[in-house]
């Protein structure tokens, strides 16, 4: 994770404000003048005090009287009217952050997210989003509001004396600013600790969800719930250091707090001494002062809270600001498809080889075998062929252009790529199969479905295409699940289908249904298939191994 200064996170954050610049000055603004009503009711509570004192005063009781009530009104509908413009603000930008993230992720996807912690994205995702609108409700107006306020505080006790509007300034700026800045930087990187602890406990529970069954098979449910409980205990452990943090910063808010009110009062009893002030300037002043530190003080508690936050903040443009390792591309001419190549490609997952130096011609209309031991590069070149990775030397051609030159969309259009592993939504089967085109027509689905000899399956069920699957499709077996991701592939009808393993989990008769599907698709597709069974690969036209980069065989 990408260290960033708390001053930073919060620019860019604020930065993220712009599109609701207008709700946010309303909400300072109605922040302001309601601090300002709330103050002044005490403040004219010390000119009534002054008044039945019978000291010279501006006001009379009853317009005493009368202002406070307008005052406290006034308060309580400000109060409302600012926390609904911060609320609102709040939770639209949260909605619009979640969609920039996930835009990120889907730019992001699937080079950088493959390897990624799929629970620290939930984590990311879901709670880290949510606590920023502790920022954006509870942060950016306060700070402000407590600037104008603390300025218009200042020139109404400076007007009494300059050394009390300068006493106020350096109250103000010592529960407002010093205090937070003292208790963020004892605070540390507990925050960011507590953050990353807490995305490593929903990846740890996802795991434990997803491998229940295999927990309870052999056993390890002791020790993995121990495990938890470590985790756990972890997080208490950093969650109850920030709660000390914060009870801290509230004892010494309040202890400064103290200590200029005492301050207020001594040195205008002092300056009452010296007659350049009556009682009146003593009485005004210190209430003034006492009653006046509320923004402030919201800022003060917000010190430890804000390493939360900011570590929250953190993750999240930790996923805005990845570069992704393919960009979108757009704005190109479109291509349609006679064939494909790869031309002296290299490429490597990090420090490790995987394809090197590797040609393979595939001409339009021919069925491509690909063979080669596991962990050989097979799935990694139709990921090149789909622009999932960047090949790190040579070139991926479609139709004789670089991929790097055609766009995303098009690309995509001529491809249908079946990987080993059939994602299925937690939806019915009908909306899982529709993905692969959104337009697609109860005929076309069903069409799709026996070319991958599911049909027959599918119609079995108490609902059948209407049938919902489960969770992460735990319901099918495998070979099902194989089988309707053979029938997104062959329902997205494009011209270049690419295969990884289509038949791996299925029995022989649904490999010959499939099989003779596949031939009869090769008449006006091209095909590109990954498998290890001789069996499939007997409708190969031609046949390439990745071990020794060369064209092995060849079929009818």
């Amino acid at each position: 994770m990408k260290k960033r200064s708390g001053f930073l996170v919060m620019a860019k954050l604020i930065g993220l404000v712009k599109p609701l610049t207008g709700y946010m000055l309303l909400a300072i603004f109605m922040g302001l003048i309601g601090h300002l009503c709330a103050a002044f009711i005490t403040i004219f509570g010390g000119y009534a005090v002054l008044e039945v004192l019978a000291f010279d005063t501006t006001f009379t009781l009853s317009g005493i009287f009368v202002s406070v009530v307008i005052f406290a009104v006034a308060r309580g509908f400000l109060r409302y009217a600012e926390q609904a413009c911060n609320h609102f603000i709040a939770f639209k930008l949260l909605a619009l952050i979640r969609d920039k993230v996930f835009r990120a992720l889907r730019k992001l996807c699937p080079a950088k997210l493959e390897g990624k912690d799929k629970g620290n994205l939930i984590s990311v995702i879901t709670s880290d989003i949510e606590l920023l609108e502790v920022f954006y409700a509870h942060t950016i107006s306060p700070a402000a509001i407590a600037f104008f306020f603390s300025l218009v505080m200042c020139a109404f006790l400076g007007s009494f004396h300059a050394v009390l509007g300068g006493i106020a300034l350096l109250a103000y700026l010592a529960v407002g600013v010093m205090v937070p800045l003292l208790t963020s930087k004892c605070s540390g990187d507990t925050g960011i600790k507590f953050r990353s602890q807490s995305g490593q406990l929903s990846s740890f529970v996802l795991d434990s969800l997803r491998g229940l069954p295999e927990i309870l098979q052999f056993g390890q449910g002791e020790k993995r719930l121990n495990q938890m409980n470590q985790m756990t205990d972890g997080l208490s452990r950093q969650e109850a250091k920030m709660k000390r943090l914060s009870g801290q910063n509230m004892a010494v808010t309040n202890t400064v707090i103290l200590i200029f009110d005492l301050v207020m009062l001594f040195s205008a009893a002092f300056l009452m001494q010296e007659g350049q002030l009556d009682f009146a300037g003593v009485l005004i002043p210190t209430i003034a002062l006492m009653s006046s530190f509320g923004p402030v003080v919201a800022l003060a508690n917000l010190g430890s809270m804000l390493q939360n936050t900011f570590a929250a903040g953190n993750r999240v443009l930790d996923i805005l600001e990845e570069t992704p390792m393919v960009e979108e591309i757009q704005g190109r001419s479109e291509t349609g498809f006679t064939g494909a190549a790869v031309q002296n490609v290299t490429f490597a997952y990090g420090e490790e080889n995987i394809l090197e130096d590797v040609s393979v011609e595939i001409p339009k209309g021919r069925i491509v075998g690909i063979v080669g031991k596991s962990g050989s590069g097979k799935s990694t070149l139709l990921k090149l062929f789909m622009r999932f990775w960047k090949a790190e030397q040579g070139t991926v051609k479609i139709s004789d252009t670089d991929i790097e030159n055609i766009n995303t969309k098009n690309l995509r259009d001529m491809e249908s790529f079946m990987t080993q592993e059939t994602h299925l939504f937690h939806d019915s089967i009908k909306n899982n199969l529709r993905i692969a085109r959104l337009d697609a027509s109860e005929e076309e689905i069903v069409a799709a479905c026996k070319k991958a000899s599911v049909h027959d399956f599918i119609m079995s069920l108490p609902k059948g295409y209407d049938t919902p699957v489960g969770e992460l499709g735990d319901t099918l077996s495998g070979g099902e699940r194989q089988r309707l991701g053979l029938a997104r592939a062959f329902l997205h009808d494009a011209p270049f289908v690419l295969l990884d393993e289509p038949t791996s989990n299925l029995d022989s008769l649904n490999e010959a249904v499939i099989l003779k599907s596949l031939k009869e698709e090769g008449k006006d597709k091209t095909v590109v298939l990954v498998s290890h069974r001789d069996s499939t690969m007997r409708i190969a036209d031609d046949i390439y191994s990745v071990q020794t980069l060369s064209k092995t065989g060849r079929t009818g």
